[in-house]
């Protein structure tokens, strides 16, 4: 299999990370390739219309999004591993997830209004606006979070969107919030997350 990756993505790390998390990553030939709006990469867009990573080839299929990717490597050997088939534990699996998936929209829209927009044309009330968001999240994750490391797919989404956001520094979220700041301490010492650190810059 081969998985269109960028090392500066918290979507294709989730990926990753949870290739990892199945026994799955010495079966992946991961190729780094740059992605921006404003900059076009063909060799992306032939496999995906909106010419983002990640995309996964295998035999004759191509998926491109982040979830729709782990939930094929969750099923590949014919088990679920990642996302729980007890109703209950599955839609807070994917709940967690969105959560994830949502703050990381956000702090990427953060990051167009504070340094990758040209400075005339940068919004501040909407740079704000969505650093409320992630802010909301993270409390919310605060008061939410299991104590355990339970390593499901939404433990996976948050902890890389986490990875992201300190990664750029678009909110502290370990200030204040002991719990989650434990959580993501723990989970980081996890081999998958060792294996798979974030680097680079975004390049427009």
């Amino acid at each position: 299999m081969k998985l269109l990756y960028q090392t500066h993505s918290p979507y294709a790390r989730k990926v990753l990370v949870a290739a990892h998390e199945l026994g799955m990553a010495d079966r992946l030939e991961v190729i780094h390739h740059e992605t921006s709006p404003t900059r076009r990469n063909d060799e992306v867009f032939a496999f995906n219309p909106l010419g983002k990573v990640p995309v996964l080839i295998d035999t004759g299929l191509t998926l491109f999004d982040s979830n729709v990717i782990c939930e094929y490597l969750d099923h590949l050997d014919g088990r679920s591993r990642l996302i729980p088939t007890d109703a209950v534990a599955r839609y807070r699996t994917l709940q967690l997830q969105a959560l994830a998936q949502g703050m990381a929209d956000a702090g990427i829209a953060v990051r167009w209004e504070a340094e990758r927009r040209p400075e005339a044309l940068r919004w501040p009330a909407m740079r704000e606006g969505q650093r409320a968001k992630i802010v909301a999240a993270c409390d919310y994750l605060e008061a939410h979070m299991d104590e355990g490391l339970a390593t499901d797919l939404g433990a996976i989404a948050v902890a890389t969107t986490l990875s992201w956001i300190e990664f750029r520094h678009v909110h502290d979220f370990q200030a204040g919030r002991p719990r989650l700041a434990a959580w993501y301490a723990r989970f980081c010492e996890r081999p998958s997350m060792l294996a798979t650190a974030l680097s680079g810059d975004t390049l427009d």
